[in-house]
């Protein structure tokens, strides 16, 4: 009996034998087929990269304080974000700006108030999205990089699917990117692990070979709960300060990150 490999894995070839030890051997044979064609199932998923959008590709801090801003002016607060104080909180989303100004303006708001305050965010931000919003140095050379090396390319971010579409495709990265994960995409976002499972499925990836780049502490229990690794920006308003989130990899600038996609993803 002899053993050929070919496309389909490998084969049994019997002669001049009928006994147990061949059927052995066939049983074998038959296993070991299956498992190369489960190997050649796994190398035609792709690998994956999965990127934040606020923070991790483009800085988005002075056009989402101005939408927010917009907010207290409408009522009479005035404009109390600031970029050079309030930027981190801007990635944290719009959320976190409204209860940040409130703050500020010595005020909380009620269930409903909080309510019209994020639709009038919404419309504000909307209205305006892309004037002060700026490209990362060194992103696009880097997906283009990435997409020649076979990566599947994904956005996954908390901000609405319409409002991040449109960014994309203004600032001229949506066709680079086989899909886009928003807030309102699925029921759940970030930090629940299923926007970025859902993100690796639209690429046709494997889980097991996929990573998060991001910026903040969402995107790394996301990446944890849906066991793949983390590379955080060390460029955002915190710097190198999110070491403290434990990432498997910083980012200094978008040249470095093919080596380090490398170095975590086979």
């Amino acid at each position: 009996m002899m053993t050929a490999f070919g496309m389909n894995g490998p084969q049994v070839v019997c002669a001049g034998s009928n006994n147990g030890s061949v059927r052995v051997e066939v049983c074998f044979v038959r296993r070991a087929a299956m498992a190369w064609r489960l190997w050649l199932f796994r190398e035609m998923l792709v690998r994956v990269a999965i990127f934040d959008l606020d923070g991790t590709l483009v800085d988005t801090s002075r056009d989402m304080l101005a939408g927010a801003n917009a907010v207290f002016e409408r009522l009479g607060h005035g404009r109390p974000l600031r970029v050079e104080d309030h930027a981190a909180v801007a990635f944290a989303g719009g959320r976190a700006m409204l209860e940040k100004g409130a703050e500020l303006c010595g005020f909380s708001w009620d269930d409903a108030a909080y309510g019209v305050a994020y639709a009038a965010f919404l419309e504000a931000y909307g209205a305006d999205l892309d004037r002060f919003s700026v490209i990362y140095p060194g992103v696009e050379a880097c997906l283009d990089r990435l997409a020649a090396d076979g990566w599947g390319l994904a956005v996954c971010t908390n901000k609405p699917s319409g409002l991040a579409e449109e960014l994309l495709l203004s600032l001229g990265l949506r066709g680079r990117f086989g899909a886009m994960i928003g807030a309102d995409t699925l029921s759940v976002r970030k930090p629940d692990p299923e926007p970025l499972l859902e993100a690796v499925r639209r690429v046709g990836g494997d889980p097991a070979r996929a990573v998060l780049v991001g910026d903040t502490v969402t995107d790394r229990t996301a990446a944890a709960r849906a066991g793949m690794p983390c590379v955080l920006v060390t460029f955002g308003p915190v710097g190198r300060d999110v070491v403290e989130l434990q990432p498997d990899g910083l980012l200094d600038h978008f040249d470095d990150l093919d080596d380090i996609l490398a170095a975590l993803i086979e």
